[in-house]
């Protein structure tokens, strides 16, 4: 594996009313040792600005409009922290706001493309979001899983490894079923387990699990591999993504 997409979500990165400035500092350091000791280009796929945005300025979340007034709000303040903690590896960070037509236009999307390259051959850490401020349909039906599986698809990575509050992808609820046990490689999904409610667990989420599953399909149906585990701890994901030892967490592939 050369190239890695990883998305990160606003329940990992908020606590409360704050940041969760020790999970974000957690990642930055799991990229630089990714960059370090398995020599990856790293694409983050991160959420957090309406989250941060919040934590300094009380609105009402539920309202389109407060929502994009609190992206433009918190991604300075996102993009600050990481800037500031990447430096700390003497690793530079790049921002990229992109939405989903910049995938759907071929012009647009060789030119996203063509700058990716640039800032990856540079050494450079991009970090994409969507656009929220300006992108009404995505704020309301859209989310970064999907961006994440797109990033990708369209930038040629490997494997998409998404850091989350779930720790995987289980046989039944967890929540319903305590002896509900985690599926460590699926190969297909269901349309049926596609069309079920988006259970986002934050007030912050625009997802749920079955936007994982929706961003698995689009990679499965491409070939390309999708990595599901807890954003929270990262003992999982090191133990796969930089030791290749596979102990727990979800792997979604084409079958072999």
């Amino acid at each position: 594996m050369k190239r890695l997409v990883i998305k990160v979500g606003s329940a990992v990165l908020r606590e409360d009313t704050t940041l969760a400035i020790n999970r974000l500092n957690n990642l930055v350091d799991f990229i630089a040792k990714l960059k370090e000791e398995k020599n990856l280009q790293v694409i983050l796929v991160s959420s957090g600005a309406v989250a941060a945005g919040n934590t300094k300025l009380n609105l009402d979340r539920k309202e389109i409009l407060n929502r994009q007034a609190l992206a433009a709000i918190g991604q300075p303040l996102l993009m600050k922290y990481y800037k500031k903690r990447f430096a700390q590896h003497d690793i530079k960070c790049a921002q990229m706001l992109l939405v989903a037509e910049d995938f759907d236009s071929r012009k647009r999307s060789e030119n996203a493309k063509a700058v990716m390259e640039i800032l990856l051959e540079n050494d450079v850490v991009p970090i994409i979001n969507e656009n929220d401020v300006i992108a009404n349909e995505e704020l309301l039906f859209g989310d970064n899983d999907q961006l994440g599986a797109h990033a990708a698809y369209f930038f040629d990575a490997d494997m998409l490894a998404i850091l989350s509050d779930v720790d995987g992808f289980y046989d039944s609820n967890p929540h319903e079923n305590k002896n509900a046990k985690i599926l460590k490689v699926v190969n297909s999904i269901d349309e049926e387990e596609l069309q079920m409610k988006h259970t986002p667990n934050s007030e912050f989420a625009t997802g749920g699990i079955v936007t994982k599953l929706k961003a698995a399909s689009f990679l499965i149906k491409r070939n390309k591999k999708m990595y599901l585990t807890s954003g929270f701890d990262l003992t999982n994901a090191y133990d796969y993504l930089l030791y290749d030892n596979h102990k727990s967490g979800t792997i979604f592939q084409t079958e072999n």
